[in-house]
């Protein structure tokens, strides 16, 4: 394990992506601050660091302003400072017909996956803008409905859609403080979240089928890259995906 003495702050970091990148980043000698709503899931992360590794588990919510503020807080107390903060906490609405949602299903989804990475990146900015040496990098998990939806996503698409409004924003509001943001566009991990894609799902044309699935392991080298760039060079945005997958060529 290489140290670079860095200090990385991972949200959704209990399950899937959030798990895999912040495990990544604790290979490559990064402190991790592990965040996120469920403390037993966030510990069994940490469980899989390696002995003596600097991580941080912190139950936190972050649609509540002042749970983010004490997240930060305690990052800052614990590590003095904060280089990589990777927003990955994401939730999704049922895949029901668009008229169909509630407004609590939609407001849930706009709460977590866009105003929790808000309230997050507006304390890392408050944070490494003071600090010394000053800056450091937000990364934005994003998705492919970033770009393109699925059937019946409306609360999740408009959300990642969103947050490339929000990245490109940072990116340029921090700029005069040495932040640079990024965002990774992630289609078809393997993860808990997308176990139902092999047994077929709902495509634009209305069939169901099946969609093949890639490794998480290859969307935690890539975000272990974008972390590890000198902060004057930035990957505004990656798309990681499985080669297969319906997007290219409208399916």
């Amino acid at each position: 394990m290489s140290h670079t003495g860095k200090v990385a702050l991972v949200t959704g970091a209990g399950s899937g992506i959030g798990r895999a990148v912040a495990l990544a980043l604790v290979r490559e000698g990064y402190r991790v601050v592990l965040a996120g709503r469920r403390a037993d899931a966030l510990a069994a992360t940490a469980a899989l660091a390696p002995a003596g590794a600097g991580v941080l588990p912190v139950a936190a919510d972050v649609t509540d302003p002042a749970a983010v503020r004490a997240l930060f807080g305690r990052t800052q107390e614990a590590f003095g400072r904060l280089d990589v903060l990777f927003n990955n906490a994401g939730v999704s609405a049922p895949a029901v017909p668009l008229e169909d949602l509630t407004f609590d299903q939609w407001r849930t989804v706009v709460d977590v996956n866009l105003t929790g990475v808000f309230l997050c990146t507006q304390e890392a900015f408050r944070l490494m803008k003071g600090q010394a040496p000053r800056g450091g990098r937000i990364i934005n998990n994003g998705s492919i409905s970033a770009t393109a939806p699925r059937p019946n996503s409306a609360p999740y698409t408009a959300t990642k859609h969103a947050i490339t409004g929000l990245t490109k924003s940072a990116a340029l509001d921090g700029r005069k403080y040495d932040i640079a943001c990024g965002q990774i566009d992630i289609g078809n991990a393997a993860t808990e979240m997308t176990e139902r894609m092999t047994g077929g799902v709902l495509q634009a044309n209305g069939t169901v089928a099946p969609e093949p699935r890639m490794d998480v392991e290859h969307v935690a080298r890539a975000v272990v890259y974008m972390a590890g760039l000198p902060l004057d060079a930035n990957v505004l945005f990656m798309t990681v995906m499985a080669t297969q997958m319906p997007l290219v060529g409208r399916g």
